[in-house]
């Protein structure tokens, strides 16, 4: 799959290094000396996402780097990724990434205190649904290099991990894991993970954290079952759509689940 349409790394590459610019898909295709229509059929072969889905997501992962890592007021950082309108970045970014772009900036002390609630779990079991009226999602998580921390694995509407997962749950470790009570329809797998001992800001942008996302979606159908799934962990790879959900958000609704804190408002 690396080395399939690899001229799609170039204009990834371009993506990140002119966000604060007027990105076209004529300009974007151009880039390659592609046709739109050929441009847009492979680059969503290769990422599994339109090119300016792409874009915008890219956009909102920038974001997030600026609010964590510099004092840029929110409107002007909605500037730096090339929204003029602050109203429209502040709703893009609450719906895709799961919180406001200020509760972000400051979910550091959060975040961490989350983190620390995960190590010191005991019951890793979430409550069940009495009766199983719909299907069932299982597989087992594999790493492609040794692993020891928290996964996060979430069933998303679309090819890539934004806004809060249909179904999600985290592991404490490499194995098996389970969806139960899955309504018919389309979803896609994703999950990433946390080494313990990483610094909140680390997972807070999790650039570099391992992970994996289903390059074909899966159809859960009435009366039918889908095949146990064989998942492996891989570290980033420049075709990856950006992490957007808030992991502490996660964590904070697993947490919340399990009965060790009380919901978050």
């Amino acid at each position: 799959m690396v080395d399939r349409y690899s001229e799609i790394d170039e204009v990834i590459a371009y993506i990140h290094q002119h966000l604060d610019e007027p990105l076209l898909l004529e300009h974007l295709a151009k880039e390659v000396s592609y046709s739109p229509y050929h441009f847009t059929r492979i680059f969503k072969a290769r990422v599994g996402l339109p090119p300016l889905y792409y874009v915008s997501a890219a956009r909102l992962q920038k974001a997030k780097d600026l609010l964590l890592r510099t004092n840029l007021g929110i409107r002007d950082i909605a500037l730096e990724i090339g929204q003029q309108s602050l109203g429209t970045f502040t709703t893009r970014f609450t719906e895709r990434v799961g919180v406001t772009p200020s509760s972000f900036r400051n979910s550091s002390v959060e975040a961490e205190t989350l983190f620390r609630s995960l190590r010191q779990l005991e019951d890793w079991r979430g409550p069940h649904p009495a009766v199983q009226t719909y299907g069932r999602i299982s597989g087992t998580i594999h790493s492609i290099v040794p692993f020891e921390g928290v996964i996060l694995v979430g069933l998303f509407p679309k090819p890539i991990p934004e806004g809060l997962p249909l179904y999600g749950t985290l592991l404490s470790s490499l194995g098996d894991f389970c969806f139960t009570d899955v309504k018919p329809g389309v979803y896609y797998l994703m999950a990433t993970s946390i080494p313990w001992g990483t610094q909140a800001i680390d997972f807070l942008l999790p650039h570099a954290t391992l992970r994996t996302r289903a390059h074909k979606p899966i159809t859960v159908k009435p009366d039918s079952m889908v095949p146990h799934l064989q998942v492996m962990l891989h570290l980033p790879s420049p075709d990856d759509p950006p992490i957007l959900v808030s992991l502490p958000l996660l964590m904070n609704r697993f947490l919340s689940r399990v009965g060790t804190i009380a919901p978050a408002k």
